[in-house]
């Protein structure tokens, strides 16, 4: 999955998944709630997130909040 940098301290991550390419999909850091700061965010990952919030239901799944482990393998931040 592609996304952002995780910021340290960010225990979730939303994931859009791919419809068509299993373990393909896009992630971004958020709150327990799946809400996503979006002035923390890189110019290129905004505006992933702006895609993926427009292809839900076509390329991509409704986004889901996974709560990360501390080990990197857990998030893809």
């Amino acid at each position: 999955m592609t996304g952002s940098k995780r910021k340290s301290g960010a225990l979730y991550e939303l994931r859009f998944r791919s419809l068509f390419d299993a373990g393909r999909g896009y992630s971004f850091p958020c709150d327990a709630s799946g809400h996503v700061d979006l002035d923390s965010l890189s110019e290129r990952a905004r505006s992933n997130y702006l895609f993926a919030r427009a292809v839900v239901g076509q390329e991509l799944s409704m986004p889901e909040v996974h709560r990360c482990d501390p080990t990197p393998k857990e998030c893809s931040h």
